[in-house]
């Protein structure tokens, strides 16, 4: 066992919150551990630390570097190998209430409610056996160009995720985004094709960002859509650069974005209420945002934010008898009027393999 995790067994054995994190494509894992239990909000957005942020909620949770001591290890391939298992995976749980959901949304778009909602459910997998340090050595191995994390506060719970998404980056005035959209299963075949309903999801993400962020930045350049590689998934993206006009404008931008169209809908209020009224659960921290806050924890360079969509992401349920401890996945998908609702639970399926190859 590594200084970092044996630094998570101390947290956890005194009941202290704590952040491990890999960013993409990094050698780095990042420890952020908190030296009280309390849960402290941001209010200004200009605090540095690892925010941690709901889907529907005003405040949003962080833990302050101030109050932290931050450890930084390298990957090692020998310490992070893994033998992947088989899969084999669920493809009843919640079927007829996701599907008939789907059909209500596919109507409400048809009656010009609004043009797309991100409908999701959750799954309960048992994991009796579960081990931090095992699941995020997986997480590192297995998904490379995720972030990967496990966020764990007394008062919130423990989090852990693999999300091919970025929802913001900052570097002093330089502004960048992505928009993700569509989605389907890798296959051994070079060429992906993209069907119509993929396309018009990916433009209207993109038209939601690029319309949020018109007022607050300047100079917006798009890149042209393309296909980028998640695990066992491909999905279409496109690249959003464009220039701060304040340094002190990232409230404002990040209020304008989230929840975005990409786990939301458009128009965002209306897509939001229908998600409210009509999903059957709390989504709790699954699709909103989490990441460095105005600080790099590895170079501790200042006016840099990396802010992640809280994707492909489970909340572990820490049981009294731990073998009956469970881990709850959370999956969804983007509905637009060409939707098919069998389709969009298999998608669903596919997506909830990512969390699910981790836990085997």
């Amino acid at each position: 066992m590594t200084d970092l995790f044996i630094k998570v067994k101390i947290q956890q054995g005194q009941n202290l919150p704590f952040v491990l994190f890999c960013k993409p494509d990094s050698d780095k894992v990042v420890g952020v551990f908190q030296k009280n239990d309390h849960i402290y909000f941001l209010e200004t957005f200009e605090e540095k630390g690892f925010a941690f942020a709901p889907f529907d909620a005003e405040e949003v949770p962080y833990i302050p570097l101030e109050h932290s001591d931050v450890y930084v290890e390298t990957v090692h391939s020998k310490n992070y190998y893994f033998e992947p298992k088989t899969s084999n995976p669920n493809g009843v749980i919640g079927k007829d209430f996701f599907e008939e959901m789907v059909s209500k949304a596919v109507e409400a778009i048809n009656d010009k409610q609004f043009l797309k909602v991100v409908l999701s459910r959750k799954e309960e997998v048992a994991v009796p056996d579960f081990d931090i340090q095992t699941t995020m050595r997986k997480m590192i191995y297995q998904y490379p160009n995720a972030f990967k994390y496990c966020f764990s506060h007394p008062k919130i719970g423990t989090w852990l995720g693999a999300t091919p998404e970025q929802f913001l980056n900052t570097n002093g005035n330089a502004l960048k985004t992505v928009a993700l959209a569509g989605t389907q299963l890798a296959t051994s075949s070079k060429n992906i094709i993209w069907q119509g309903k993929e396309e018009i999801e990916q433009q209207l993400v993109t038209d939601f960002i690029v319309d949020s962020l018109e007022d607050l930045v300047k100079e917006i350049t798009i890149s042209s859509p393309y296909s980028v590689k998640a695990g066992n998934l491909w999905h279409i993206k496109t690249d959003i650069l464009a220039r701060l006009k304040s340094k002190k404008s990232l409230k404002k931008i990040i209020t304008a974005l989230h929840p975005s169209s990409a786990v939301c809908g458009l128009p965002k209020q209306a897509a939001k209420e229908f998600i409210l009224e009509n999903e059957g659960y709390n989504r709790e921290y699954y699709s909103g945002f989490l990441g460095e806050l105005n600080i790099d924890f590895v170079t501790f360079r200042t006016l840099q934010t990396d802010l992640f969509v809280n994707l492909r992401c489970m909340k572990i349920i820490i049981a009294s008898k731990f073998a009956m401890t469970k881990a709850q996945l959370f999956i969804g998908c983007g509905i637009t009027k060409d939707s098919n609702p069998v389709d969009e639970y298999i998608e669903t399926v596919n997506k909830s393999m990512t969390m699910k190859k981790i836990l085997e």
